[in-house]
This record gives C-alpha cells, structure tokens and sequence, in this order.
C-alpha cells in the first residue's frame, strides 16, 4: 500500500531540504576548519609564546575567520533559491544575524590585535602603525572604506535601532555590507600572506569569492532582471478592505513558470510613486492560480500607505518568490493556521492552496474589530469544510493571547479544549510579534515538535 500524495511529496522534499541544510553548514565549518589548519601549519600556534607575534598570529586567525563568515553572509543575502527552500526565511535570518554580528567581531579583533603586534606589542605606538598600515599598504584605503560600510550595516542591525529606522531606510543601509565586503577584497588577495603562499590557497580564496560574487548577481540582479522583463506584472485592481488595509491584483505573462505557493512572499515596487526604488516584503494572500497575483497589506510605513493611491495599469517589479512558510514545509494530513489582524494575509493564501479534507484544516483568527477575509473564509468553510475559530475583541490580558470571551481557561487549555489534538499537526504561524512569541510558548507546552512550527518574518 502507498503512501499519501502530500505524505510521499512531502517526505521527498524533507530529505531534500535537509540534505541541502547539512550540505551547507559542513561547507562552512570545513572552510573554517580549512583555514585555521593553514594557519596552525603556519606556526600559528608557536607564534602565541610571544606577546608581539602573538597578537599579529591571532590577528591573522581572526582575520581569517572574519572572511569566511562575511562571505557566508554574501551568499545569506543573496536569496538563493536552495537555500531559501531548504532554511526558510526565520532560519536563514537567525543564521544571518549569528554570523554577522560573528564576522564583524571578528573583523574588528583582526583590526586591533594585527595592528597592535605590528607595533610590537607596544600599545602607544599603535596608532602611528595603524596610520602606516592604511597609508602605505597596498588595498587599505579600500578596507577601511569596508570596514565603515560594515559598522554601518551592524549598528543598524542591533534591535534597539532596528525599531526606530523605517524598513526602507533599513533596508537600503543594510546593503552597505556588499559595499563593505566588496572592498576588503583587495586588501586581503593583495597583502594577506595566508591567501597567497601555496596554490591550494589562493585556488581556495579566489573560487570562494567567486562564487560569492556570483550568487549576487545571479539571484540579487540577473534573476529578478530576466522574470520581470519576462512576466511584465501590472496592477489590475487596487481593493479596499477597511480604512487602514487594501489588496492590490496584479497580472502578468506566463505567471505558472514563477513556481509561487501560497504562504510565500515577494518584494514589491510600484513604480510611478515616490520611494518606488526601495523594495517593501508583502505576503500573497491568495494562491497563485497562474493568472494573476494578490497582496493585502496594512498601512504601516511611506511605502505601504502609498498602495491605496496605485492606479491600474501601474507596473511592478518584484524579487522573489521567497519563504519556506508553504506547502513545501507540510508534514502532517492535519493542520492549523494561526493568525493575527493582517497576520492572516498568507494563512488566506495557505487555507485556499493547501490540500485537505473536510475538518483536517482549522483557521484561528485573532482580530480586534473586524474579521480580515470574512466571506472569502467562511466560503472556504462552505466549500472545503475548513474549520474556523474567531477570537474577537481586546486580548483578556497583556500575556494572554486569546480574547476576553474564552472564559477562566488559560491559554493551553483553552487551546486544547478547541483543538485537542494541535500536537499532531502542522501549525502555520503568523502575527505581530510579541502575540506570536505567546501563541508559541502555549504550542510549545501543548507538545507540538519544534519542526511542526511555520513562521516567518521580514528581518532582512
């Protein structure tokens, strides 16, 4: 007897995925275990017994490491399709932010300890080598204009600024890190002995910044450039759902070949308006059908209060389709959508796209006034039996994730009392974020297995 077809499609992906997720992280941790072999073949390790030439072989080994991570994140920006279906979006980002806070540690380690062991150990006379260094050495100009474009993308990246920076202006700061990785290069291929002394080396650097280039203008500019001159999107209407949310339709050519599922995401420009260079992440909220696409948003910022005012016929570019939060990510027959206020948007998207029977499917709507996709989800109700759970009204308390309306239960038994079996299902998560932290630690408690959890969200 066979297996299902989203159980035989589903454990083919899985092996897939994980394949491409091992095949990654071995890449990385053997390119930093590579390089740190050199280095100790080197005599790196003999060269700690001094404090001068310990301080500029540790400033070789973390210059060493800074590479390859700020190259890892090269690739980590570049939106390469594998990885992006094999991690998903929340994953890589965790990634990105590890490995980039890591590198930029690390660069400025090498900065310090390198420049301080050329001055002999002898701290008052490091800022007079420093100053040589940049002036007299070949590419240190470049690098230092590196390093700034780095310190840029990291302040903006810590949370406490995160917040008070626009997602555009975010955005267009965060691309600094290319600039800054970019222009370390010809200070590392010209001057950095462990790049140049053996073939093997200098085979190992050239091919790895290769490829890291490659990825950028591949999957940031060659790819998005070839699918909008091939599908040519244009808005076909511009739909209000309240006073503060709009769904825009869009179509184009030959939209099957975009291979978009529901729950994924694109990022938009509207060209024509104010702003329409910087790119802003919006979720379909329908399944693509082939024929055209969809996005509701909240306006939340310049760019997505600028939608209500888009004029048909208007054309569109977009980058993607990105996020593993879709049916690709589905283990389980029996399911469950999460959301909350305009957090619903891909749960719409993955109630239609999704395949189910009749009561393997709930949506739990969390809304404040009005239901987003009312009659759009009460027909999915009618027509393919999905389940509905509304939580209307104010939350019942600041740590409580439910309405004032589901009585004296807390919030695991009052989800357990709704769907008493949520740990045997896959569950697709999507709100504000302090609400979804609440919804995850009560699944968490329910029993439901970490790689059963979908979400995602726009970090990067």
């Amino acid at each position: 007897m066979t297996g299902s077809p989203v159980a035989v499609l589903s454990g083919r992906q899985a092996r897939n995925d994980s394949a491409v997720r091992l095949g990654a992280m071995a890449v990385l941790w053997l390119s930093l275990l590579l390089v740190t072999f050199w280095w100790v073949v080197d005599g790196g390790v003999q060269e700690l017994g001094g404090w001068a030439t310990g301080l500029t072989s540790l400033g070789r080994l973390t210059g060493l490491a800074a590479a390859v991570l700020l190259l890892a994140q090269v690739v980590l920006m570049a939106r390469v399709p594998l990885l992006e279906a094999a991690f998903g979006q929340d994953y890589l980002a965790r990634i990105h932010r590890v490995t980039g806070f890591t590198s930029f540690n690390l660069m400025l380690a090498h900065l310090v300890t390198i420049t301080w062991g050329y001055a002999a150990g002898e701290l008052r006379k490091t800022p007079a080598t420093l100053w040589d260094l940049t002036v007299n050495y070949p590419g240190m100009l470049l690098a230092v204009g590196g390093t700034i474009g780095l310190c840029l993308s990291v302040l903006t990246s810590i949370r406490a600024a995160r917040r008070r920076i626009r997602y555009e202006s975010w955005h267009l700061l965060h691309l600094y890190a290319y600039l800054g990785v970019g222009l370390a290069l010809p200070h590392q291929l010209w001057t950095g002995q462990e790049f140049l002394s053996s073939t093997g080396r200098t085979v190992f650097w050239w091919t790895a910044w290769a490829v890291a280039a490659a990825t950028v203008l591949v999957y940031r500019i060659g790819l998005p450039v070839w699918r909008n001159a091939r599908h040519r999107l244009r808005v076909t209407a511009v739909v209000p759902e309240s006073d503060q949310i709009v769904s825009v339709y869009v179509a184009g050519r030959r939209l099957e070949s975009l291979r978009a599922e529901a729950g994924q995401f694109f990022s938009w420009r509207f060209l024509g308006r104010p702003g329409w260079t910087r790119a802003n992440p919006y979720s379909l909220s329908a399944a693509p059908d082939g024929r055209g696409l969809r996005i509701t948003v909240q306006y939340a910022g310049d760019g997505s209060a600028a939608l209500g005012s888009v004029r048909p016929g208007t054309r569109v570019l977009v980058e993607g389709p990105f996020g593993r939060m879709s049916p690709r990510a589905r283990t389980r027959h029996k399911i469950a959508l999460i959301g909350a206020g305009v957090g619903v948007t891909p749960l719409r998207a993955l109630a239609e796209g999704l395949s189910y029977e009749p009561g393997d499917a709930v949506l739990v709507q969390r809304y404040a006034d009005k239901p987003l996709f009312h009659d759009e989800f009460q027909a999915l109700w009618r027509d393919r039996g999905l389940s509905l759970l509304t939580l209307p009204g104010p939350r019942r308390s600041p740590d409580s994730w439910f309405g004032a309306g589901v009585g004296e239960l807390d919030d695991l038994h009052a989800l357990l009392h709704w769907i008493p079996d949520i740990a045997d299902r896959d569950v697709y998560l999507c709100g504000p974020g302090a609400w979804t932290q609440l919804v995850r630690a009560t699944l968490t408690a329910a029993g439901l297995p970490t790689e059963r959890l979908h979400l995602e969200s726009f970090k990067w």
